[in-house]
């Protein structure tokens, strides 16, 4: 849990405190509630686990299957409207704001042909997505890759990507450290 809390602060400018973060950030709320759904899942106590998830929505505004499968230090920075589809899976380190969601692109016609079926994205390691971006269908989105505010994928993303637009194409390649709200160390700065 201190590992956590200090991987939030260390992305977060706005973190002052590792009570701070407990107390007052929905993403970590989220996360916690999720963990305990998970279980109920895994043990197949839907009912319970939907329940716990759903509650978990109504306190937070994100939304996360109890089956979705989610690696350590994930950070969903203010949260609200985010959404992770139930065959979603999540590596480590990764980074979300608010309005993104991690859907599947099946109709809901035939739903038990569907049931078992990845549907929705595999985001690898240290992933950043911007707000509101929508990455949708069993896709795989590659270690270190970002993707843009209000970008829609819909095809793989490879490694170290830089992914803009509607749909999404690759402009670049991420290779410096992600610096959430451009932060830096001052010696970057330019006068105007």
């Amino acid at each position: 849990m201190n590992d956590y809390l200090q991987s939030i602060i260390d992305r977060d400018p706005a973190a002052r405190s590792k009570l701070s973060v407990i107390l007052t950030y929905p993403g970590v709320k989220a996360v916690f509630f999720h963990r305990i759904a998970n279980f109920f899942a895994t043990a197949k106590f839907d009912l319970i686990a939907r329940i716990i998830s759903q509650f978990s929505r109504f306190l937070t505004g994100i939304e996360i299957h109890p089956r979705a499968k989610i690696g350590k230090n994930l950070f969903i920075d203010h949260g609200m409207g985010v959404v992770i589809g139930e065959t979603s899976d999540i590596g480590d380190n990764v980074t979300i704001y608010h309005m993104v969601t991690l859907g599947g692109i099946s109709p809901s016609i035939n739903s038990n042909d569907q049931r078992e079926i990845k549907r929705h994205p595999t985001l690898h390691d240290n992933v950043v997505v911007g707000s509101g971006a929508q990455i949708l269908g069993p896709v795989v989105v590659g270690k270190n890759a970002r993707i843009g505010a209000n970008a829609v994928v819909t095809k793989n993303v490879p490694e170290n990507a830089v992914m803009v637009g509607i749909p999404a194409k690759n402009v670049g390649t991420a290779t410096e450290e992600f610096k959430p709200y451009a932060v830096t160390n001052g010696s970057e700065e330019k006068e105007y």
